[in-house]
């Protein structure tokens, strides 16, 4: 039975025990396109939540206008303490514009929204995707205790095996190999340490205290989840940081390529990992970095297949190697920062962007 601890507190699930943590002093919040809508996934996710009766469920939504009133009357068939954000509702829009915060649209600006209501509004704050099939209801409670015992964040793990094979295939050959890479060539650096730290770093489920939701600067796109642990290292740092042990996931999954693909995720998720490391005082050798992380990354390769064989696993390395030299193309210097910035440093109340997104519903719907 594995029990091993790493730099930061790791909570495993060791018995099936679901511990006492203050779910109604929470908001959960749950980020939603049209792509959720009325699927299985996202049904379970919000069937469960009913059993857990938190403080208040937040949902930043991006949808079409078309899809907004159909949304927002599947989303009245659960029985939670319902919140949405209508993320790109024209007044939403115009609000971020008139305080310099509108920009690229993305799943990290959609949470921001939401992060700022949340917090605004209770002592907790739980953000998990609404995609996997496997989720439970434990998984807030798990999330949550952490942060009652005196930590400001947690952060979940999990396995990613269904169909034989082993997937979470951009943290496994992107993420991981890529920070082990910059670490061999900083050894001292200790945000790689903290970084390197985690389970699955590119899971979309923590949780924080309301304190340290108003301190992250967020990324605008799907650089959410490195750019959250990023912040998370200047603020809660090892001592105040957890991981917690939700079993096994099965996700939806993405193609390689296309817009939403993989291989658009990676630059994301490099420019995110790349910009907290510089952060940090760390200062990548671009001209080499590629090859490293490729040098690495096939290491990597020869572990999961050991890994896979040894658990009869289905297992092709071609087919590895290949996403191997897609991620390589996104080990590059980060760019502008484009990051939302803390809520605490905006002159933007979070009740305005609630208020707006409702009068943008109103407008919509006439009811």
């Amino acid at each position: 039975m594995e029990y091993g601890q790493e730099r930061i507190a790791t909570l495993h699930d060791l018995t099936g025990h679901v511990p006492d943590a203050p779910t109604d002093r929470a908001a959960v919040v749950v980020p939603m396109t049209e792509r959720e809508y009325a699927g299985l996934a996202a049904e379970r996710v919000l069937a469960e939540l009913e059993s857990v009766a938190p403080g208040e469920v937040v949902v930043p939504l991006r949808a079409l206008p078309e899809k907004v009133g159909p949304f927002l009357d599947w989303l009245d068939g659960f029985d939670l303490p319902l919140s949405v954000v209508w993320c790109n509702g024209p007044g939403v829009t115009d609000l971020l514009a008139e305080h310099g915060l509108n920009g690229e649209a993305g799943k990290g600006r959609d949470v921001w929204l939401a992060l700022g209501v949340a917090a605004a509004r209770r002592e907790y704050v739980a953000v998990h995707d609404a995609d996997a099939k496997t989720y439970e209801a434990a998984d807030v409670a798990r999330l949550l205790y952490p942060l009652a015992s005196g930590y400001e964040f947690a952060k979940g793990y999990y396995a990613r095996v269904e169909n034989g094979k082993l997937y979470g295939r951009l943290c496994r050959l992107f993420y991981a190999p890529l920070v082990r890479a910059l670490a061999d060539a900083h050894p001292d650096a200790a945000v790689l340490d903290y970084l390197g730290a985690f389970r699955y770093a590119l899971a979309g489920e923590f949780a924080a205290t309301r304190g340290l939701v108003n301190s992250l600067r967020v990324e605008r796109h799907w650089g959410l989840e490195v750019g959250t642990l990023g912040e998370a290292f200047g603020h809660a740092g090892f001592a105040d940081s957890a991981q917690v042990d939700l079993g096994r996931y099965e996700h939806d999954h993405r193609a390689v390529s296309g817009p939403t693909g993989l291989s658009d995720m990676s630059r994301h998720v490099g420019t995110a990992l790349l910009r907290a490391v510089e952060s940090y005082g760390v200062a990548p050798d671009y001209d080499s970095l590629p090859d490293r992380y490729r040098a690495v990354a096939e290491e990597f390769v020869a572990q999961y297949a050991a890994d896979a064989g040894f658990n009869g696993l289905d297992y092709d390395r071609s087919e590895e190697r290949e996403q191997v030299d897609i991620y390589a193309e996104a080990v590059a210097p980060p760019g502008e920062d484009r990051r939302l910035p803390a809520w605490r440093e905006v002159e933007l109340a979070p009740e305005t962007v609630l208020e707006t997104s409702r009068r943008d519903v109103f407008d919509l719907r006439g009811d």
